[in-house]
């Protein structure tokens, strides 16, 4: 007779295995502490020999510097800026260089790594942070929305007076880093527009495709073409602004133009819609059916608005509650 100690019991928990479900899908949770661990993080010095009390905070105490140093590094620059506001050592934390780095050669990616070296140690005293504040670059997580308006007349019709509407219309644009944007018109709110404000959108949507270039003095020269039955081609030139330092959530409209241009010509051009024009005149056109024509209408200044707050912004209002809006 064995005794209990002779007896093994093969135990193997399987709850993480699903291969006895074949025909059915799990949806795995996001772990992102999980990219933790393995990672030889750096020491850095401590916090509290800069000053000579002690931090009472809880979790800093929990919580070493350097595993605070990685989850920084996680986060996009305006998440990292709200996070330096929570106290000093978290202030002290994010004034880290190697974290601005990173964010300035991502968002600069087309200049080049050495181009972009070059500039932090000749204009921005080798500090990446002050040039990620000072440099004028587009903002990539969020929409910029002009908001018009403009009075429409009604037609009189037997004894009843002539009726006055305000119309109210919106332009989105939306920039991605490798110089392409996306233009729509659109009388749509910017909780509704921004559903359809990508690369995947459908013909009924009208959101059409274009290519920018950004100038270090924060000038915008944009194009696009409109597809129909004859083409017609839109150039706009804003001009890079902010509410404050390093905002970036302001575009001033400085010219929008359209003119024409041959179906031959686009049909052998390969390079880019921004390619083609360059060199042409303002009042040049490639098709005499489409003469070129200023626009004087429509260009208010756009509006920087994160995606997190399509929902909650201002610009969602109608006319009736707010017939104007005053960018700033």
């Amino acid at each position: 007779m064995s005794s209990p100690t002779d007896i093994s019991v093969d135990i193997r928990p399987d709850f993480n295995s699903f291969d006895h479900f074949p025909s059915m899908r799990y949806i795995a949770t996001d772990r992102p502490w999980l990219k933790l661990y393995g990672i030889r993080v750096q020491p850095m010095p401590p916090f509290r020999s800069l000053s000579c009390k002690p931090d009472p905070a809880l979790i800093h105490h929990c919580l070493p510097d350097e595993l605070l140093l990685e989850i920084f590094t996680r986060m996009n620059p305006y998440t990292l800026g709200r996070a330096a506001c929570v106290c000093r050592k978290w202030k002290y934390t994010a004034r880290n260089p190697a974290l601005w780095r990173v964010a300035c050669l991502k968002t600069w990616q087309r200049s080049g790594t050495e181009v972009n070296y070059m500039m932090v140690r000749s204009l921005y005293d080798s500090s990446w942070r002050r040039m990620w504040l000072q440099r004028p670059r587009i903002r990539i997580d969020g929409l910029y929305v002009s908001r018009n308006t403009y009075i429409h007349t009604g037609v009189t019709e037997w004894q009843f007076k002539k009726t006055v509407n305000v119309v109210c219309y919106y332009r989105y644009l939306r920039f991605f880093p490798s110089g392409k944007f996306l233009y729509k018109i659109s009388p749509d709110k910017i909780k509704d527009a921004v559903k359809c404000m990508h690369f995947r959108a459908s013909k009924a949507d009208c959101v059409f495709k274009g290519d920018y270039i950004l100038s270090e003095d924060g000038q915008i020269e944009m194009a696009l073409l409109y597809p129909g039955h004859r083409y017609t081609l839109v150039r706009m030139r804003l001009r890079l602004r902010g509410t404050t330092i390093g905002a970036n959530n302001r575009l001033d409209v400085l010219k929008i133009l359209t003119t024409g241009v041959n179906a031959t010509e686009l049909k052998n051009w390969t390079g880019s819609i921004l390619e083609l024009v360059e060199g042409w005149e303002e009042d040049e056109t490639h098709d005499p059916d489409v003469p070129a024509v200023s626009h004087s209408r429509g260009l208010s200044p756009f509006v920087f608005v994160p995606f997190e707050e399509a929902d909650t912004s201002v610009l969602n209002l109608p006319v009736e509650k707010m017939d104007y809006y005053v960018p700033g």
